[in-house]
């Protein structure tokens, strides 16, 4: 099983961007799919974004269509999400989660591993 570590959240005005990175430990990392998934402040965890275990296949919340891209480096252990056009609604806390069923990172829930998260503040 791998481990999770995220990183790249910070404080960001309004309309600006942000690299989110997911660091995998471990040797299994390409035998996973990968998400990624926001909790606002008071909200329950949201899917913003999943990708294949090759990195061939992708999809998107509605929210983070047009605006956001996943990708992976399976030589590095990497997921990354590129957030453009920020919005305050974006601020949350993001986490990466693992999973060996693509699909099943539709819904935050029974998921296999998660990383700790990394906040995303977006000022107005």
């Amino acid at each position: 099983q791998v481990q999770l570590v995220e990183s790249g959240g910070r404080l960001v005005q309004t309309g600006g961007s942000l690299r989110l990175s997911c660091a995998a430990s471990g040797r299994a990392f390409s035998r996973y799919a990968m998400g990624w998934f926001s909790q606002a402040p008071g909200k329950a965890r949201e899917f913003v974004a999943a990708i294949s275990r090759s990195g061939g296949s992708v999809y998107y919340a509605d929210s983070a269509k047009g605006r956001f891209t996943i990708s992976r480096d399976n030589a590095k252990n990497t997921v990354y999400l590129q957030m453009n056009s920020l919005k305050p609604g974006d601020t949350a806390v993001y986490y990466c989660a693992a999973d060996k069923d693509f699909f099943a990172l539709a819904r935050p829930r029974n998921l296999e591993v998660w990383g700790q998260g990394t906040l995303v503040t977006v000022s107005s």
